[in-house]
């Protein structure tokens, strides 16, 4: 089963409208199925302290320029959800806060999003929750009795919902990637599993798909050199590209559990092969 194929831009937008639309663009082209934005209230994320500190970035000299100059406001989500609506896939963000996921019912928005971050605010998971609408949780930096308690949360809410594995380094190491996870998900959970991946290249995230995922999510980009945290542990558009058609050989290749599918073009290979072999067959 092909996986949700969910392009993470996040903040990589750099509060630019217009790479907003071509990281759109760009997921269509490679047939992602949805964009996905992050949304935070800043002063409700952060506090005093961190946004007063010194940053040096393309909007400032402070940590608070810089957060602000990388959110959109209302006037620009209602333009990402009509070009989204006008290319004919889906979009959704994940809430940092409470009031930013109040903001999003502005929307009608099919998914919500946990990032890892606030997979241990029960409070908010319960919120969310509430929604009724599929959520997708990501599981990094996540203790097994963190993963316990959202997951009764959900169950409880009676709220559709999906895990997916996740390492939060960025870009995360190969060899830290622990895929088998998925697995130990799915037996303990009992639910579908995802993955969210923050690796360089695509070898890793072509293995999750090997071991049955029902979602992907890749942060995506223009240029991993642009200014940002997330930038470098994001496809380009090749990336993009070459993610999607290697899922789709992957696919072709499964094929079906059947025993002895001798195929057409065997049938002459054979009789060539085995002519010096006497068979009653």
């Amino acid at each position: 089963m092909k996986p949700y194929l969910i392009a993470e831009i996040g903040i990589n937008h750099n509060g630019s409208l217009e790479i907003a639309k071509k990281l759109i663009d760009a997921a269509v082209e490679c047939r992602f199925d949805a964009v996905k934005f992050q949304k935070r209230e800043i002063e409700l994320v952060y506090s005093e302290e961190i946004l007063n500190s010194h940053r040096d970035s393309p909007w400032g000299k402070t940590q608070r320029e810089q957060k602000n100059g990388l959110e959109f406001g209302e006037d620009e989500y209602k333009e990402i959800d009509s070009y989204c609506k006008s290319k004919k896939i889906s979009w959704f963000a994940s809430a940092w806060d409470s009031k930013s996921l109040t903001f999003l019912e502005k929307f009608d928005l099919s998914f919500n999003k946990i990032a890892s971050a606030m997979i241990v605010d029960k409070e908010f998971l319960n919120q969310v929750s509430k929604q009724k609408k599929h959520t997708f949780i990501s599981t990094g930096m996540s203790s097994t009795k963190n993963i316990d308690d959202a997951v009764e949360i959900f169950l409880k809410n009676n709220c559709s919902f999906e895990l997916m594995h996740c390492v939060s380094t960025y870009p995360m190491k190969d060899s830290d990637a622990n895929l088998m996870t998925i697995n130990a998900l799915k037996k303990r959970y009992n639910c579908k599993v995802g993955y969210s991946g923050h690796e360089n290249g695509v070898v890793v995230s072509l293995a999750a798909v090997g071991l049955g995922i029902s979602s992907l999510e890749r942060h995506i980009t223009l240029d991993r050199t642009m200014y940002g945290s997330d930038q470098a542990a994001s496809l380009e558009l090749r990336g993009m590209k070459e993610l999607t058609n290697s899922i789709d050989k992957m696919l072709i290749a499964y094929g079906t559990e059947k025993l002895g599918n001798i195929i057409d073009d065997e049938i002459p290979i054979a009789k060539k092969l085995r002519a010096h072999i006497k068979t009653n067959d």
